[in-house]
């Protein structure tokens, strides 16, 4: 049996933060919220796709309901680190995530269909309908970042993490490779994400009003589709204008 938590039903809010609304929240979380046993943390994901990207294309459409299926790995994996296999759904605001831990091989080789995993759950049932309801899956961006996750000191179920280097790729899929990729975001900012099971506390409200922190819509695997998706546009009217200037100019070598 894993030690880890293998579901979660939550409400999820993003902000981006200033290095400077960083630093003056942090230093008014004290005594609502304290650093997990884990300090920062490295981590590191494969999101799988099919080959078109219909599903982060239909999670940037905002749909009621939404889906993601990714491999993740806390810190470097060797071929043994314990991985975790997740399905990340998101209903009318509420994300429910549900997930299995395996080897990280066993769990990369099962999401590419080179074998199966030796288990029987409702989570593995669900993964394998996720993988057969969608024709095609492939690892299709690794997206890395450093975290640090605070939990409430009066409210377990509060957490708040803070996201720096959140980097993509979508080259050597691998997490063998480490941290590897292009930012997203500026220098100094911080991706920040409320999580909770209850009501918004009224002091983080307060606290967010003062310092001028406000909700954001941030995926990070969407801004790294829409960020190779322009480039992808950009490459193409490039290669097209260059095409339309060479045959203006053998219509005028032949004129």
């Amino acid at each position: 049996m894993s030690q880890f938590k293998e579901i979660f039903q939550r409400t999820e809010i993003k902000y981006l933060l200033s290095e400077a609304q960083y630093l003056a929240l942090r230093e008014r979380l004290k005594g609502l919220a304290e650093v997990d046993a884990y300090g920062e943390t490295d981590i590191l994901n494969i999101y799988y796709d099919t080959p078109d990207f219909n599903l982060i294309r239909t999670s940037l459409e905002k749909p009621i309901y939404k889906e993601k299926l990714r491999l993740r790995s806390y810190g470097t994996p060797g071929r043994e680190t314990p991985s975790f296999i997740e399905i990340k759904k998101k209903y009318q605001g509420v994300v429910y995530k549900r997930r299995i831990d395996a080897p990280y091989m066993d769990a990369k080789d099962y999401l590419e269909g080179k074998k199966d995993l030796n288990r029987k759950s409702q989570i593995k049932a669900e993964i394998d309908a996720f993988r057969t309801g969608y024709q095609g899956l492939r690892p299709a961006m690794a997206i890395s970042y450093k975290r640090i996750a605070m939990i409430g000191t009066e409210d377990p179920e509060l957490r708040i993490t803070f996201d720096r280097e959140i980097r993509w790729r979508t080259e050597k899929l691998d997490l063998r490779e480490g941290a590897k990729g292009e930012d997203l975001l500026l220098p100094g900012q911080r991706l920040m994400e409320v999580k909770i099971a209850n009501a918004f506390p009224m002091e983080l409200a307060r606290m967010f009003s003062e310092l001028g922190i406000f909700p954001v819509s941030f995926s990070k695997y969407g801004r790294g589709y829409e960020t190779m998706a322009a480039r992808r546009m950009i490459g193409a009217y490039a290669i097209r204008g260059i095409g339309e200037a060479y045959e203006r100019r053998e219509e005028v070598a032949y004129a």
